[in-house]
């Protein structure tokens, strides 16, 4: 069984793409593909793995941890479950952590290092979806204020404008935590709304047609956030209806030529960690383009006259 790990990231249409999956789970075994979400992860399937405050028990909570995912893969293999897509976007960090200390999943390499641990022997696939800087912040920063964070300052959103991390950062810690892996990286923009191309992406196989359609947990929009926040925070907030951004034009630009530079650097080929997936629909293009034009046409045959021997 080939087990492809979807670690994210958040605000990137991962909720969007769980609940696709769920909705077609039962079309989606037929031909042999599973699916693991939220709704199994997070109720104590992935409890342990990455360790965090705890009683002294006496016991080694994350090898048991290990034991339990590595027994719910072998349910799988019996089952007949040829390919395993496991989505769960916590896998790569938490978003939390993210706004608390105004970087981008700086613990991304141990986090996944762990999840590859207790994968062990059954990881073929990682896939990671990136989004332009200036949204990923907006919506990562709009999410914590409507969870009572509060609005940032001009400050703290100097400080994330100026980040130094970005997602090749990110990347370069996955591909060094998971190195028997296929790294696949897929932006926000070209499969936000397409949870079926960003299967066909993931597995190379056709994907279900239903429940495609779908758009869940989207950043709020002003008036929404709004009604979320207490009436001094949200007066804070500009007028209008549109998505909230809290950045300056120049902060905005400043992180979209960042994510611009992630682009540029997937695109030459990631230094061989990673691969960029833009068309799902189209085969890359290899080390030599293809020949396309193997004979001459008619009107250079017609004209030209080969001597005879003699």
């Amino acid at each position: 069984m080939d087990v492809t790990l979807h670690i994210g990231a958040h605000r990137c249409a991962t909720t969007t793409f769980q609940t696709y999956m769920r909705k077609n789970a039962d079309k989606l075994a037929e031909d042999g593909t599973g699916f693991w979400g939220p709704w199994r992860t997070r109720k104590g399937l992935f409890r342990d793995i990455v360790p965090g405050p705890s009683q002294a028990l006496g016991r080694n909570l994350q090898r048991r941890a290990y034991g339990r995912v590595q027994i719910n893969l072998d349910r799988s293999t019996q089952r007949g479950v040829k390919r395993l897509i496991v989505s769960d976007e916590n896998m790569l960090g938490s978003i939390r952590h993210n706004v608390r200390h105004l970087r981008l999943y700086g613990g991304a390499g141990e986090w996944t290092s762990r999840y590859g641990e207790a994968f062990k022997g059954y990881v073929t696939d990682v896939v990671l979806n990136v989004r332009s800087l200036d949204h990923y912040w907006a919506s990562a920063l709009g999410y914590a204020a409507s969870r009572g964070r509060g609005i940032p300052d001009d400050a703290t959103l100097e400080l994330v404008a100026k980040t130094r991390r970005s997602w090749r950062d990110v990347i370069e810690d996955v591909a060094c935590a998971l190195p028997n892996a296929r790294l696949k990286v897929l932006p926000f923009e070209n499969f936000v709304g397409s949870p079926d191309r960003q299967l066909r992406a993931m597995t190379g196989q056709s994907a279900p047609q239903t429940h495609r359609d779908l758009w869940k947990n989207a950043s709020p929009r002003l008036p929404e956030l709004r009604e979320l926040l207490p009436s001094d925070v949200s007066a804070l907030l500009p007028t209008g209806d549109a998505r909230w951004n809290p950045f300056t034009p120049a902060q905005a630009a400043h992180l979209r030529e960042t994510y611009a530079d992630d682009l540029m650097w997937l695109t030459a080929g990631a230094d061989g960690l990673a691969q960029l997936i833009q068309e799902p629909d189209k085969k890359p293009v290899g080390r030599t383009l293809p020949r396309t034009e193997l004979q001459r046409g008619r009107p250079n045959d017609q004209d030209r006259r080969l001597a005879g021997a003699g």
